[in-house]
């Protein structure tokens, strides 16, 4: 950087050396002078040269080591900012870990959730299905702590907070079944090496379910932290519980309610989940219906099931008499068989969704007796909304219409059929696509309203640059707003309804 000045001084310094006149003898008639004296100039000019060669080599050495210098602290500094959290999703279909890095700047934290930022590892089955044995949870957690420590550096795991929440899984269990599960989790989180308290190993209620999938949704579109009316609403299928969270200008009763403050905008809330009603649990519940049910019953003892495509083989039933206890008599015994019928699919599962609604205490209910307010605004479909409308290869547009066509296609084909077109698919995953399109039609056109050519509402698993909805990445944005600051020193939090005024109860 400093050789054009080094430059100009050479030129400068050898101008002003010139070669001494040296007088000779008359005796000699050659007019020449020594080499012995011309030799000496010329040894101090190379040695000007080599000096100032050198000097410049030194000052950009010098320079660059400077530069560099500069740069290694600002990286020392960056990765001095750069920390670690771990959420450990305990959902009913199985357990998976999420790793997450991020960096704080200005005493706001920064979210990438690109792949050397964000790394998840799920195993199964739940930790629901340690019931009967709690102890066995500890191998599962075990292997998923090993996996985001395998992420995080060693020097800072320390700092790096842990927590497992669990959801509509672990909430069917008896709550003394939960708690010795979740004390096997706070015991394997203790030794962990990472930072954990005792309360961060919980069983979330489902309305904290769907606020996370709230906010990692308007996270990812970008609308998190606007104008509340431009956010988008969430509608989620999991296996044993459904969630539906948006902004609603309606009044909505306190046990609907959630108010989210994040940063300086305030969001209220509809948010409710629908427990027992996601697509796992619902079919089941269809199923039980139906083995306690002789309306459907031929004269010959069969027992049809709507919902499992034609052909399937399915097992002997044994129906519970009037006492209810298990009848041994063969006459209370009848077969299962497979009928294949969307319509009727869709009847069955529209008339387990509506069950109860002839109680509902509000001005209207969607689900039972459940208050919904009218659906407004964008919404995303995820969770099986999305793998069942994958599945079908449905379009984005017009995809609950296409749902239609492509559940009574499916209901209405031969299963030794379906077994060919399908080869890669185990029996039980490929059988719940015939409930599952009847399922999602009958809860989001049938029950929640939503037009069949509703472009407001399309399904997704991820949104924005590529940013999975999972519910869990809410928890973490939230978790980690709430640690940090904005530029107004207000911390970021969920407002409990319990703090609200409270609403009227009678909506009507």
């Amino acid at each position: 950087m400093q050789r054009p000045s080094a430059r100009s001084r050479l030129k400068f310094k050898s101008g002003m050396i010139d070669p001494p006149e040296v007088e000779t003898s008359p005796v000699h008639h050659h007019n020449r002078s020594s080499p012995s004296t011309l030799a000496k100039p010329k040894s101090k000019r190379t040695k000007s040269i080599i000096l100032l060669i050198v000097a410049s080599v030194a000052i950009a050495l010098g320079l660059l080591f400077v530069c560099f210098s500069i740069v290694r602290s600002r990286r020392n500094r960056g990765v001095s900012l750069l920390r670690y959290s771990v959420v450990i999703d305990g959902g009913s279909s199985g357990t998976r870990v999420h790793v997450f890095g991020y960096r704080v700047e200005s005493g706001k934290p920064v979210f990438d959730f690109g792949e050397e930022s964000y790394a998840s590892f799920k195993l199964s089955p739940g930790l629901s299905a340690y019931g009967d044995n709690p102890e066995g949870v500890s191998e599962s957690v075990t292997e998923l702590v090993e996996f985001a420590k395998r992420r995080v550096p060693k020097r800072v795991l320390e700092e790096s907070d842990i927590r497992l929440m669990a959801t509509a899984g672990m909430r069917l269990l008896e709550l003394s079944v939960q708690e010795r599960i979740l004390e096997v989790t706070r015991r394997v989180l203790r030794s962990s090496g990472f930072a954990f308290q005792e309360e961060w190993a919980s069983v979330i209620s489902g309305s904290d379910e769907g606020v996370y999938a709230w906010v990692v949704a308007n996270h990812a579109l970008g609308s998190l932290g606007g104008e509340p009316l431009k956010t988008t609403g969430i509608v989620e299928l999991g296996g044993a519980s459904a969630q539906v969270t948006f902004v609603s200008s309606e009044l909505v009763p306190p046990e609907f309610s959630r108010t989210l403050a994040y940063g300086n905008v305030s969001y209220k809330l509809y948010s409710h989940s629908f427990l027992h009603f996601g697509q796992d649990s619902a079919q089941e519940k269809l199923l039980d219906s139906l083995h306690n049910s002789s309306a459907n019953s031929t004269e010959e003892g069969i027992l049809t099931d709507p919902c499992v495509p034609r052909g399937y083989i399915l097992d002997k039933i044994s129906q519970k008499d009037s006492s209810g206890s298990l009848a041994e008599k063969s006459r209370f015994t009848a077969s299962l068989q497979a009928a294949g019928d969307f319509s009727k699919c869709r009847s069955a599962t529209l008339a387990m969704l509506q069950e109860g609604k002839e109680k509902c205490p509000y001005k209207h209910c969607s689900i039972g007796s459940i208050f919904t307010p009218n659906l407004r605004g964008s919404f995303l479909a995820t969770e099986n909304f999305f793998h069942t409308s994958k599945f079908f290869g449905l379009g984005e547009k017009d995809w609950l219409s296409e749902m239609i066509l492509a559940g009574k296609r499916f209901c209405g084909e031969e299963w030794s059929k379906l077994k060919v077109k399908y080869p890669t698919f185990k029996d039980e995953n490929l059988l719940r696509y015939c409930f599952s399109s009847a399922y999602i039609v009958s809860m989001l056109h049938d029950s929640l309203g939503v037009a069949l050519d509703d472009e407001r509402i399309g399904f997704a698993s991820k949104a924005g640059q590529d940013i999975p909805l999972d519910w869990a990445l809410g928890a973490f944005i939230l978790n980690t707003a709430t640690s940090t600051f904005d530029y107004n020193g207000k911390s970021r939090k969920i407002l409990d309804s319990n703090n609200l005024a409270n609403y009227k109860n009678d909506i009507s």
